[in-house]
């Protein structure tokens, strides 16, 4: 949509950071933007319409986006900024994902809010240890949570100043060994029986039915779609790569149905604006429908895909054929479903059973 007739500035209103809409009173102008922007609001103390300053709105005002990790940087001291500043541009000068480096910068820059104003370039590895016992012992983090931050703290070294050498021999917690949270069948046939929206039923089964992650779910484009070889291209997935699953036959007259009534224009489940649906959004779809059918698990949308894994396996699939199909770059990954499969597990007959 072309908004050429606006004047988009950035301000704050009622402590609340906007972008502000200006334009010529002229009412085909104005059904047009109420038409796109119907939560906007009308300030009478600026005369003008403005909505929330956020990634969506810049996008669809074709608004300069916000830097990733923007909401540190007026609390980061002295060089330290620049050290954040540096290693963003070499997280995105090497193509990390948004979500890398989301993750990435937070992390580090939790270390950078710790140091205030002591320079992050000047650690030695006893600092960088007695930080990291700090997040252990002080900071409760869990030992998933600290090795995320050592893995972002070790590419600032080796991206940015190209000491790695100085946290490599940083020790890192002992993970516990965990299982993947699962499903049964039974219940995931609860779940689809109790969503009778027909675009969430379709986001819940495909989900399942193909194994994906959330972030591919979302991603999902009308063109990905292959009806003919009954395929669906996952683009560019984790670790950047593309892979192939089965579209499941069972799905396809939902599908059409579902295409026939929402008309989505480039990705498959489109939200506000038609850009795609968002995570959030997924999740909550899935938390929706896990109340609804009474399942008291605790476990999130990621437990659909394990329990594909967990059911092909069953099935009798061979787990070379289940790695490429979840895209998993290590068969020691897929492995993992061999110790909760009922297929193993299941014939073992408990020494209660025959006294």
């Amino acid at each position: 949509m072309n908004f050429s007739f606006l004047n988009c500035s950035f301000s704050e209103h009622r402590n609340q950071k906007v972008i502000m809409c200006r334009f010529v009173y002229n009412p085909s102008y104005l059904e047009v933007f109420r038409k796109e922007f119907p939560s906007a609001k009308w300030s009478q103390s600026q005369k003008c319409w403005y909505v929330a300053d956020t990634s969506l709105y810049r996008k669809r005002l074709n608004l300069e986006q916000k830097e990733i990790g923007y909401q540190y940087e007026t609390k980061i001291q002295g060089t330290n900024l620049q050290a954040f500043i540096r290693f963003r541009n070499a997280l995105e000068q090497r193509a990390y994902s948004p979500l890398t480096i989301k993750t990435y910068l937070g992390e580090f820059a939790q270390l950078l809010l710790e140091l205030k104003s002591k320079d992050v370039n000047q650690l030695t590895t006893d600092r960088l240890n007695a930080y990291f016992l700090y997040c252990i012992k002080k900071l409760k983090l869990s030992e998933n949570q600290v090795h995320s931050r050592i893995n972002a703290v070790k590419s600032y070294f080796k991206l940015v100043l190209h000491k790695s050498e100085i946290i490599d021999v940083v020790p890192r917690p002992r993970r516990g060994e965990s299982l993947p949270k699962v499903l049964s069948k039974e219940e995931i046939k609860r779940l689809f029986d109790v969503t009778t929206n027909i675009k969430h039923q379709l986001i819940l089964k495909l989900t399942y039915g193909m194994g994906l992650r959330v972030s591919e779910v979302v991603q999902l484009k009308i063109t990905d779609i292959d009806s003919d070889r009954m395929q669906v291209r996952i683009e560019q997935a984790k670790g950047k790569k593309d892979r192939f699953v089965n579209l499941p036959q069972s799905i396809l007259t939902e599908l059409r149905l579902y295409y026939a009534a929402y008309k989505p224009k480039k990705y498959l489940f489109e939200g506000q604006f038609e850009d795609k649906y968002s995570s959030r959004s997924v999740q909550a779809v899935f938390k929706r429908a896990m109340e609804k059918a009474k399942i008291n698990k605790v476990i999130g949308i990621h437990g659909l895909r394990h329990s594909y894994a967990t059911h092909l396996l069953e099935a009798g699939i061979d787990m070379v054929f289940i790695q490429k199909l979840l895209g998993h770059k290590n068969i020691k990954t897929t492995e993992v479903y061999v110790k909760i499969g009922r297929q193993t597990l299941g014939k073992v007959k408990s020494p209660l059973d025959n006294l």
